[in-house]
């Protein structure tokens, strides 16, 4: 091999890595075709303002919670909420999220900007009873702030997040 291709050879996996970094991949279509789906504002961190919660009577509770939501420029995302005093009495819904005042998961998105909805289709979650769900949101921006909510009638609980 001559110093020419040996030098290409050896420059390969520096320029996967810059690829990848700048977002791009060897395969490279699929992910463009994602990227053109999710709009800007959601990309990045969000640190978890305030989680209210719907009893069984009804009643909204305001939870001591923490917690991170992660959205990428590839459609990924993953949601981490810890309650600091797990509440007494579970949220009422037919959805449990939570196992010990925890909850974590991970999977995919697609926006429905029209109809201010995205839908989070779960990989991975603590509640695996989570995995393979599609979890539709209703969303909203205001100012720093992106307020999440169940699509479903039945679950009464909102989320509000502020961008890190």
């Amino acid at each position: 091999m001559d110093m020419k291709n040996r030098l290409a050879f050896r420059m390969l996996p520096v320029l996967l890595v810059v690829a990848m970094l700048a977002g791009g991949t060897p395969s490279g279509s699929q992910d463009r075709d994602t990227h053109a789906r999710v709009p800007e504002p959601f990309i990045g961190a969000w640190r978890l303002v305030s989680l209210e919660v719907a009893d069984a009577d009804g009643k909204i509770h305001r939870g001591d919670s923490t917690g991170m939501f992660v959205f990428t420029r590839e459609g990924r995302l993953a949601v981490q909420v810890m309650d600091r005093t797990p509440p007494a009495v579970a949220h009422s819904g037919p959805e449990q999220y939570a196992q010990g005042g925890y909850e974590a998961t991970f999977g995919r998105f697609e926006v429905d900007e029209r109809a201010q909805t995205f839908t989070y289709y779960v990989e991975g979650a603590l509640v695996r009873t989570l995995v393979g769900k599609a979890l539709r949101r209703v969303y909203e921006f205001k100012g720093n702030q992106l307020i999440v909510k169940s699509a479903n009638p039945a679950e009464r609980w909102r989320a509000v997040w502020e961008h890190y």
